[in-house]
């Protein structure tokens, strides 16, 4: 099906809780590192760079909401 068949509820399974995840106990990626640092930097506030995938997913977003950035408005 092409993208633009594409109803809402099969958009919305490809947004997975990180609890979900089948790596989400992996270590987290470089790319989740780098951005976690930048959005802690933006927030001033510490963070632990060694964090699974899953946590750092989910902190990621803690700080998006706290420093306003990644955010769609």
């Amino acid at each position: 099906m092409s993208q633009a068949g594409t109803t809402n509820n099969e958009a919305s399974n490809t947004i997975k809780d990180p609890d979900d995840w089948k790596t989400g106990d992996e270590e987290m990626t470089g790319a989740q590192r780098s951005y976690l640092q930048t959005l802690a930097d933006e927030a001033g506030e510490d963070v632990d760079l060694n964090l699974t995938k899953a946590e750092a997913s989910k902190r990621i977003e803690e700080l998006q909401q706290k420093t306003g950035r990644g955010i769609d408005h």
